[in-house]
Protein backbone atom coordinates (compact mmCIF):
# COMPACT_ATOMS: atom_id res chain seq x y z
CA UNK A 1 0.00 0.00 0.00
CA UNK A 2 1.36 3.40 -1.13
CA UNK A 3 0.92 6.85 0.64
CA UNK A 4 -0.16 9.72 -1.11
CA UNK A 5 2.98 11.48 -0.18
CA UNK A 6 6.21 12.32 -2.03
CA UNK A 7 8.28 12.42 1.21
CA UNK A 8 8.62 10.38 4.48
CA UNK A 9 11.10 10.34 7.31
CA UNK A 10 13.59 7.76 7.18
CA UNK A 11 13.49 6.39 10.21
CA UNK A 12 9.93 5.53 9.55
CA UNK A 13 10.44 4.19 6.06
CA UNK A 14 12.98 1.48 7.41
CA UNK A 15 10.94 0.37 9.98
CA UNK A 16 7.34 0.59 8.04
CA UNK A 17 10.00 -1.76 4.97
CA UNK A 18 11.30 -3.76 7.57
CA UNK A 19 14.48 -3.67 7.34
CA UNK A 20 14.74 -2.83 11.44
CA UNK A 21 12.36 -4.11 14.00
CA UNK A 22 11.74 -0.88 15.33
CA UNK A 23 11.39 2.71 14.88
CA UNK A 24 14.05 3.35 17.61
CA UNK A 25 16.34 1.02 16.53
CA UNK A 26 16.29 2.99 12.58
CA UNK A 27 16.56 5.99 14.92
CA UNK A 28 19.19 4.77 16.29
CA UNK A 29 21.50 3.66 13.25
CA UNK A 30 21.07 7.00 11.38
CA UNK A 31 22.11 9.41 15.20
CA UNK A 32 25.33 6.66 14.65
CA UNK A 33 26.01 7.51 10.88
CA UNK A 34 25.15 3.94 9.70
CA UNK A 35 22.74 5.09 7.03
CA UNK A 36 23.80 6.91 4.32
CA UNK A 37 21.21 8.75 1.31
CA UNK A 38 22.43 8.80 -2.38
CA UNK A 39 26.52 8.43 -0.66
CA UNK A 40 25.80 11.22 1.81
CA UNK A 41 26.04 10.07 5.53
CA UNK A 42 22.79 11.58 7.72
CA UNK A 43 22.51 11.48 11.31
CA UNK A 44 19.08 12.86 11.46
CA UNK A 45 16.39 10.38 11.68
CA UNK A 46 13.60 12.81 10.44
CA UNK A 47 15.71 13.11 6.98
CA UNK A 48 13.06 12.97 4.55
CA UNK A 49 13.28 10.53 1.42
CA UNK A 50 11.36 9.97 -1.73
CA UNK A 51 11.02 7.38 -4.23
CA UNK A 52 14.50 7.00 -6.14
CA UNK A 53 17.01 7.76 -3.54
CA UNK A 54 19.77 5.16 -2.68
CA UNK A 55 19.97 3.98 0.59
CA UNK A 56 23.40 2.20 1.95
CA UNK A 57 22.44 0.85 5.00
CA UNK A 58 25.20 -0.50 7.65
CA UNK A 59 23.54 -3.32 10.36
CA UNK A 60 26.34 -5.26 12.43
CA UNK A 61 28.70 -6.47 9.49
CA UNK A 62 26.32 -6.12 6.53
CA UNK A 63 26.04 -3.74 4.03
CA UNK A 64 22.50 -3.54 2.24
CA UNK A 65 22.28 -1.13 -0.96
CA UNK A 66 18.66 -0.38 -1.10
CA UNK A 67 16.72 2.25 -3.78
CA UNK A 68 14.02 2.99 -2.34
CA UNK A 69 10.64 2.40 -4.87
CA UNK A 70 7.96 3.03 -2.91
CA UNK A 71 7.21 5.11 0.11
CA UNK A 72 4.56 3.42 2.95
CA UNK A 73 1.76 4.39 4.95
CA UNK A 74 1.72 1.31 7.24
CA UNK A 75 3.85 -1.25 8.26
CA UNK A 76 2.20 -4.26 6.78
CA UNK A 77 2.94 -7.83 5.72
CA UNK A 78 6.64 -8.76 4.83
CA UNK A 79 5.37 -9.51 1.43
CA UNK A 80 3.68 -5.58 1.00
CA UNK A 81 7.40 -4.12 2.87
CA UNK A 82 9.29 -6.05 0.30
CA UNK A 83 7.52 -4.08 -2.95
CA UNK A 84 8.89 -0.97 -1.25
CA UNK A 85 12.54 -1.44 -2.07
CA UNK A 86 14.85 -2.57 -4.75
CA UNK A 87 18.11 -4.63 -3.23
CA UNK A 88 20.83 -3.44 -5.45
CA UNK A 89 23.26 -5.73 -3.41
CA UNK A 90 21.65 -8.54 -4.79
CA UNK A 91 21.60 -7.62 -8.29
CA UNK A 92 24.39 -9.64 -9.97
CA UNK A 93 26.61 -7.29 -12.56
CA UNK A 94 25.73 -8.75 -16.22
CA UNK A 95 28.90 -9.84 -18.26
CA UNK A 96 28.88 -8.90 -22.22
CA UNK A 97 30.38 -11.26 -24.94
CA UNK A 98 33.30 -10.33 -25.90
CA UNK A 99 34.91 -8.54 -22.86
Amino acid sequence: MTASVEFQRLDRWLWYARIVKSRTRAAGLISDGCVRVDRAKVTKPSFLISPGNVLTVVIGRRVRVLKVEQLAGRRGPATEAAGLYLDLAAIEPTVQAGQ
